[in-house]
């Protein structure tokens, strides 16, 4: 009987890792085109957006940026509400390859000096193609791989799918250093750049060839057999008082806090060190790299910690330490950098690293149970349209933007730190309601 139990158990592990590894491929192939724009930012300003003062072109850069990031809800409400209706499965294939094709185009795109006014406007239309993509996959496969888990540690096993983002700019963000030590920045400029564009292409021929093994969840099987019609909840949602409230709580305390976070720390460190600290961009690459690497395991850690004590008490250490400890960050990451500038020293520079290992940790306290909690917060036959919707609206209005708003604050107040008070009021908010609403939601049974 034992020997049976053991064969059992070892096809359930072997099941969901290749569950676990077809989503999360796919996962990081959406975050990998996502975020490759954003690591490029500062290059596309003079490309796209050419201006005579560079401040301009930055700003409209991190716009065309953001405007992916806005359609995301709209992307989430169109997905999520099929995925309820006609199933997970279907709904990633659909995303991956419109994600895809829309990422290989922006590396053949035509500059502003070849097409003119052209040039920004078919980019901006690829990042809207790219931002209704993100929105069904980016909080649905939270939903696919939770469904399929299971009951036990659940917070350790979904939480490497939050790896997927920091993967993705760490990918990115070592091809970018790769080309710009083998490249002149002239060739850089010319053409160089546009080859994390094109090793999208083979990236989505391998994560469609993986996503097409996938099987449906059970869950939402079983849902199909109890009711054969299934239907669209995305209004109903609205018509539940628990559900909306459960909605408003993942929007605010957990999506938006861990989207400002992400793109506090992964995103906007970057920009900060190159534009406003001016540290040469392969230094601040290569200390990009090691802090993405740190954050890898702190998020596991995280989910598996979840699992231990509850998901509400690890996701409200990691508002409080954020909203307590991010302006001061970057206080610091500015004395440091002007001094490195001066001194070269690499001391320096390993207390710039151990910095942005220590915001690393903060961030990991936030995502890592975030999976978990996505799918936990909901009812099965609500959840994929429940959770993709606050999600994506969170990631996308109020993390997407972020760079845009801290960047616009500091150039409206004349000062490279006050917009960052943006961050660390909206984290102390979050903390409070966390503390006082946030339901523990770690013993949920999913098929309910």
């Amino acid at each position: 009987m034992n020997k049976i139990n053991n064969l059992e158990y070892s096809s359930e592990r072997q099941s969901y890792r290749k569950v676990a590894i077809a989503a999360c491929f796919g996962t990081f192939l959406e975050w990998y085109d996502f975020l490759t724009f954003a690591t490029l930012a500062v290059v596309f300003g003079p490309l796209f957006f050419p201006s005579s003062d560079p401040n301009t072109g930055l700003l409209a850069s991190l716009a065309t940026f953001g405007v992916g990031m806005v359609v995301r809800p709209v992307g989430s409400a169109l997905f999520g509400s099929m995925g309820d209706r006609i199933g997970r499965k279907p709904v990633f294939m659909i995303t991956i390859a419109l994600m895809g094709i829309a990422t290989v185009s922006v590396g053949f795109l035509p500059t502003y000096a070849q097409i003119g006014i052209w040039a920004p406007i078919l980019l901006v239309a690829l990042r809207l193609l790219q931002g209704l993509s993100a929105g069904g996959e980016i909080g649905g496969s939270a939903v696919y791989l939770t469904e399929h888990a299971g009951k036990k540690d659940r917070g350790f096993k979904t939480s490497f799918l939050q790896l997927m983002g920091p993967l993705g700019i760490l990918f990115s963000t070592l091809q970018i250093a790769l080309l710009r030590h083998y490249l002149s920045p002239e060739e850089f400029q010319s053409w160089g750049w546009r080859v994390p564009f094109w090793i999208s292409l083979l990236l989505l021929m391998i994560g469609f060839a993986i996503r097409r093994s996938l099987e449906e969840t059970p869950i939402f099987l079983e849902l199909t057999k109890q009711n054969p019609k299934a239907e669209s909840q995305l209004l109903n949602n609205f018509k539940s008082a628990e559900i909306r409230k459960r909605m408003f709580l993942l929007f605010f305390c957990v999506s938006s806090s861990g989207a400002i976070l992400f793109f506090c720390v992964q995103v906007y460190t970057a920009i900060f060190l190159k534009t406003s600290v001016k540290l040469p961009p392969e230094i601040v690459d290569q200390l990009s790299i090691y802090s993405t690497i740190t954050l890898l395991p702190l998020t596991v850690f995280a989910g598996w910690l979840s699992d231990r004590v509850g998901r509400k008490p690890v996701v409200i250490s990691g508002l409080i330490l954020g909203a307590l400890l991010m302006h001061g960050a970057f206080t610091q990451l500015q004395i440091l950098g002007s001094a490195y500038l001066e001194n070269n020293s690499l001391t320096t520079l390993f207390i710039i690293g151990t910095i942005l290992m220590g915001l690393s940790l903060i961030l990991a306290l936030v995502v890592g149970p975030q999976t978990a909690l996505l799918a936990e917060l909901f009812p099965a036959r609500n959840r994929s349209s429940a959770a993709t919707l606050p999600h994506n609206l969170a990631a996308g209005w109020i993390g997407g933007l972020l760079p845009l708003i801290v960047t616009w604050l500091n150039q409206q107040l004349g000062n490279s730190l006050a917009g960052l008070w943006y961050p660390v009021i909206f984290l102390s908010i979050a903390a409070i309601l966390a503390i006082l609403l946030l339901p523990e939601t770690v013993h949920q049974n999913l098929n309910e």
